[in-house]
């Protein structure tokens, strides 16, 4: 969870009047989840927000479950797709979901926004691999770099604006709140000491936008499958305060501090973020295990829980061969995985990698899409052969 923020003006007590200069009263608006108890924020605005001058058709936005995908290991090759699509949206492309979580990649031509978007029930968490830009909402300007996961809770209206080419983004949408490990809080919600990243590595809006009048604005809303047209005819940029804990904030991977041992330590140590049924976590360098025996390498473990996605970022990651970056593998529950043959012995008196990967394990099965299909190397799920995978066995999984 974020820590309080403010920013801007606003009564010094909650629901009483707060008055404009020509003596109308600003639309005040709670934001939050989970009815009245869950995280929320209090946002002062110019004109009501229900407002609208009217409503398009909405624009038909799901992605399509593949069929009949074998249990297996597979790797996606998405490095190659340096563009995905025009604009922020018709660029992403989901790879991968369930009923708790979709996994989408996004690498957009245009660098900028000229319409508003918003989440209706999912939160969102954006990786951005490649690019920079600054982020507006209702809450202000968050500026962002290239490593950054941008949060950004459900409702949320917002738009990217990019500095430059080319654009590589990872989202993952929640349909549970997107918080910070629980073991890592204490009861009041702080950051505990032996927290991989803390509060001080939390950045949030830090400046409101310059409200301007007039114009038609478009926000598109997500929300069961389709993009929503919503029109109005001032800026939803219009808040002139806010204050809470709801908003949109970024967390960059180069501030995750890993957390080592003496022997190979389980993946749950590079947790960053939990939700509903999933968790996220950050692979960053780190010093191997240093007992006189320990073997870097992970250990063969079966899936017996949970589906294991990893997106890889850079570096060599040791235990997997011919993963190139902004690839992903996905290793479904139900059957064991672990290091490619030869990869264990060569990790042996290994003092450290300088590797950067995102993990998304779900606790429910994920279903690859058609686009994802296109997309997948045949010749993976036979790749732990030790003498290299059989090209014909292989394709012959898929037929």
């Amino acid at each position: 969870m974020a820590y309080y923020h403010k920013l801007g003006n606003f009564p010094q007590k909650r629901h009483t009047q707060f008055r404009q200069e020509d003596g109308s009263l600003y639309a005040e608006q709670l934001v939050g989840t989970l009815g009245f108890s869950g995280l929320s924020s209090l946002l002062y605005h110019k004109n009501p927000p229900t407002r609208i001058t009217r409503i398009g058709e909405p624009i038909p936005y799901a992605p399509k479950i593949a069929e009949g995908i074998k249990l297996a290991p597979h790797h996606l090759k998405t490095l190659d797709q340096t563009i995905t699509g025009t604009d922020y949206l018709s660029a992403r492309k989901t790879m991968m979901l369930n009923s708790d979580v979709a996994i989408s990649i996004c690498n957009p031509s245009e660098l900028k926004m000229d319409y508003y978007y918003k989440n209706g029930h999912a939160d969102e968490v954006v990786f951005v691999h490649e690019g920079s830009g600054v982020l507006l909402s209702q809450m202000g300007k968050l500026e962002f770099r290239e490593g950054d996961y941008i949060v950004i809770p459900r409702t949320i209206i917002h738009q990217f604006h990019f500095n430059d080419g080319p654009v590589r983004l990872l989202i993952t949408e929640s349909f549970s709140p997107i918080e910070t490990p629980r073991r890592y809080r204490n009861h009041f919600g702080q950051l505990l000491e032996h927290s991989p990243f803390c509060e001080r590595d939390i950045r949030a809006p830090h400046e409101l936008i310059e409200y301007t009048e007039g114009g038609e604005h478009l926000v598109q809303i997500k929300k069961d499958g389709m993009l929503h047209q919503y029109y109005y005819d001032f800026s939803p940029f219009d808040v002139v305060g806010w204050d809470g804990y709801f908003y949109p904030y970024a967390l960059s991977i180069y501030d995750f501090e890993p957390i080592t041992g003496r022997i190979h330590q389980p993946p749950p140590v590079h947790q960053t973020f939990e939700a509903h049924n999933f968790v996220i976590c950050s692979f960053v360098p780190r010093l191997f295990d240093y007992h006189p025996q320990a073997i870097p390498a992970p250990y063969n473990h079966s899936n017996v829980d949970s589906d294991e996605v990893l997106y890889y970022v850079a570096g060599d990651f040791m235990s997997r061969k011919g993963v190139d970056r902004a690839s992903f593998t996905v290793h479904p529950g139900g059957i064991p995985h672990g290091p490619h043959p030869g990869t264990v012995e060569a990790s042996i008196g290994k003092k450290e990698t300088h590797e950067y990967a995102v993990m998304i394990d779900t606790f429910k099965p994920l279903y690859l899409t058609e686009e994802a299909v296109g997309l997948m190397d045949k010749n993976y799920p036979m790749s732990w052969l030790e003498h290299g995978p059989d090209t014909t066995r292989a394709a012959d999984m898929f037929d």
